[in-house]
């Protein structure tokens, strides 16, 4: 799952950019745009977001119903190592596809909507599934509106910590509730 997210996510998005805006694989990976700075800012909001997040879902009302994301990581028996990569695959393969494809055409508003509505958090089926994407839909504005404004790896690190402590966490109690 991991590796296809890190390799596949980005394809239609460098093929759509390389086809129709002559992108060169340097353009669409933005290296020469890398800086530490934005990093520590993304990695900075990426955990205190995770935090927050984690407060808000422990209100009764998520407490009724598992998320199928929560299921989802249940099952698949995750480590710290698992956490780390899982997290590295979706910063950098949803962040290509979605902040340098999607968004190059839609802007940050519809791309972080349509990011939520993707990943089954904006549901009219499901309501404490879209009340879970109202948490974390600010969060995808943070990423939309900072890569416009600190580049590609800032939304890169912002995802990959977002996710990171969310597994991390995860996994902890997960072993603490079997003690």
């Amino acid at each position: 799952m991991g590796w296809i997210t890190l390799l596949v996510f980005p394809i239609p998005a460098f093929l759509l950019l390389h086809y129709l805006e002559n992108w060169t694989l340097h353009d669409f990976l933005q290296l020469s745009t890398f800086q530490s700075i934005p990093v520590g800012y993304g990695i900075e909001i990426g955990i205190i977001y995770a935090f927050l997040a984690i407060l808000v879902l422990r209100a009764r009302i998520f407490e009724e119903a598992p998320l199928k994301v929560d299921e989802l990581v249940q099952s698949m028996n995750l480590n710290y190592f698992d956490a780390i990569f899982l997290s590295v695959c979706a910063g950098v393969g949803e962040e290509l596809l979605f902040r340098v494809g999607v968004q190059y055409y839609c802007g940050p508003f519809w791309t972080s909507i349509l990011f939520v509505a993707i990943h089954g958090y904006l549901n009219p089926f499901n309501w404490k599934a879209s009340l879970y994407g109202l948490v974390v839909l600010p969060l995808a504005f943070l990423l939309g509106y900072g890569y416009e404004h600190f580049g590609l790896w800032f939304s890169i690190s912002a995802h990959f910590a977002y996710d990171a402590v969310l597994f991390i966490l995860f996994i902890a109690s997960t072993k603490k509730s079997m003690l």
